[in-house]
């Protein structure tokens, strides 16, 4: 891993609620948000001195997490708490694609993809914990998490991967060929090829991060972002490696304790390659745990399942 550059940051953005976990930006440099409450919003504005402007859309009555935008005007959602969602951002209107996957109940969805040929790709953290005792599946590293692909003009998800350490963001390659999926509880992003000798078949793209892996965003023509929520944690590496009854009695322990981020947080952006094309890092950070990241009106744009808006930074030059 090459040697990061400072992450700078150029304002704090509140946005009236807690949590933005996932952001990302339309082509007027938008950017959109699910915060704790369940309400989706759009912020305006970001590279403007004023204060920005802050939108509600809708309101999913869940969680939302993961975000993605489609060409006509709606927005596809990961609810944690729903399901895989759709919502009208001219009409606010919220519908449910799926909720359910072979007969077991859709929790905790995280992030989603749709491609060029209507099929939507989308992840689940864990089958075993819910999003309130996340950290509980990061401690007992209990390989549940799953990648789903919902076909278009169906209701009912099918499994391409599962196995997966706390499976989290997706992004796909430029030309669909494969997605990037962040397994958070790994340090690593995994290669799911969905076309070609490989189809149907995953490998490593990225392994041994210097961080916990996020939210993925992929720029219009340009690299795969990639958030670091927290830097590795040696002893929770080696925890990893005990029996399950040990990991299990302390994940029991982890969801009960007080969590507080660190103020250590950082982001990657690589080629389809697997090249780092950024590597972006802050130590003793204001704005803790991001998990999200996304290039906006000239900038970079970071959410957070912790804080209580976004934070405005600089964009890295291209290499």
């Amino acid at each position: 891993m090459d040697r990061a550059s400072e992450l700078v940051p150029l304002r704090y953005v509140a946005i009236g609620g807690r949590g933005p976990e996932d952001v990302v930006a339309d082509a007027r440099g938008r950017v959109l948000t699910g915060v704790e409450d369940g309400r989706i919003l759009r912020i305006d504005g970001l590279a403007e001195p004023a204060t920005p402007r802050v939108e509600v859309l809708a309101e999913t009555g869940g969680r939302p997490l993961g975000l993605e935008l489609l060409p006509d005007d709606a927005l596809l959602v990961c609810d944690a708490e729903l399901g895989l969602l759709r919502v009208d951002l001219d009409e606010g209107v919220v519908r449910i694609l799926a909720d359910s996957v072979a007969g077991e109940r859709l929790s905790f969805c995280s992030n989603v993809v749709a491609l060029s040929d209507g099929s939507v790709c989308f992840t689940v953290s864990s089958r075993r914990y819910p999003l309130n005792q996340w950290i509980g599946d990061l401690v007992e590293h209990t390989g549940t998490g799953r990648l789903l692909r919902l076909a278009p003009g169906s209701e009912q998800p099918e499994v391409l991967l599962e196995g997966l350490q706390f499976a989290n963001g997706l992004a796909p390659s430029a030309d669909e060929s494969f997605l990037v999926v962040a397994e958070t509880g790994a340090c690593r992003l995994t290669r799911y090829w969905l076309t070609g000798a490989k189809a149907g078949r995953s490998e490593p793209f990225a392994e041994n991060l210097p961080g916990m892996p996020d939210n993925l965003w992929r720029a219009p023509d340009g690299p795969i972002w990639v958030s670091l929520a927290g830097p590795r944690v040696p002893p929770l590496d080696l925890l990893h490696r005990a029996a399950p009854a040990v990991r299990g009695a302390a994940a029991r322990i982890a969801v009960r304790a007080l969590f507080r981020p660190t103020g250590t947080v950082g982001a990657l952006a690589f080629d389809d390659q697997g090249a780092i094309v950024h590597h972006l890092a802050r130590r003793r950070s204001g704005y803790r745990m991001v998990t999200s990241v996304c290039e906006a009106a000239g900038h970079l744009v970071l959410g957070s399942l912790w804080e209580r808006g976004v934070a405005v930074c600089e964009r890295p030059v291209p290499k």
